[in-house]
């Protein structure tokens, strides 16, 4: 019992530092703050649906789905970080751009963008890092028990999200106008390093896989007959 205890710390620890509900509470503010509060909710709620299936799909699946379609989580890595960056520019560019009248800030429905899905579930929920959180704790695990241990941990975590989400409209209220275009323009700033980060990571795994294939190539053509 003791092992199962600490691999559920282990699990929910982990899980918590990776995916950082309080980080995406202010982003969830930052990109649903011209929402009502029944539109804000609808949206959390996709999101963690979303990013619970996701995670719950890869803890099972992941490393047959990867070889499957042939995907490396360097590839995986580098574009989640190209769509967290393209959104980051937008929530820069938002935070600086001029007022408008109330007709041209609120689009239709067909041109309004749903960022349930993308990027609040992929990749900033469910992100590389989530998945291969879940994929790595599943594979170590030892039996059926803490099998469901990790999926109670990934629940905990996605539900936890939810309630931070929906309970960002507050903090929005107390900052007010101005401190949300401050809000918006940070945390797009953070969103563009930590999708550098996600490319960065990529990239090294990339090379680091490179070079380990040369050196196999190296020492089996050096190999005596």
């Amino acid at each position: 019992m003791a092992s199962l205890i600490e691999y559920f710390l282990i699990a929910i620890i982990g899980m918590f530092v990776i995916v950082n509900p309080l980080t995406t509470a202010f982003v969830f503010a930052s990109l649903t703050s011209d929402d009502g509060e029944e539109e804000q909710e609808a949206t959390a709620r996709r999101a963690v649906l979303a990013s619970t299936s996701i995670l719950f799909v890869f803890a099972l699946l992941g490393g047959l789905i990867f070889q499957l379609f042939g995907i490396t989580l360097a590839a995986f890595r580098i574009a989640g970080g190209l769509i967290l960056f393209g959104i980051a520019m937008g929530m820069l560019k938002k935070s600086e751009a001029p007022d408008h009248s109330e007709e041209d800030a609120r689009p239709s429905g067909k041109v309004a963008a749903d960022i349930s899905i993308v990027p609040l579930s992929i990749p900033f929920i469910s992100g590389p890092g989530a998945i291969a959180t879940a994929m790595i704790l599943t594979s170590e695990a030892p039996g059926p028990l803490y099998l469901v241990v990790t999926f109670f941990a990934i629940l905990v975590t996605t539900v936890t999200c939810y309630f931070t989400m929906t309970r960002s409209k507050y903090v929005v209220r107390w900052l007010g106008e101005s401190g949300r275009r401050i809000l918006t323009k940070v945390f797009g700033l953070i969103l563009a390093v930590v999708a550098a980060q996600f490319i960065i990571n990529g990239v090294i795994n990339v090379v680091d896989d490179y070079l380990a294939v040369n050196q196999l190539l190296a020492n089996f053509e050096g190999a005596p007959d």
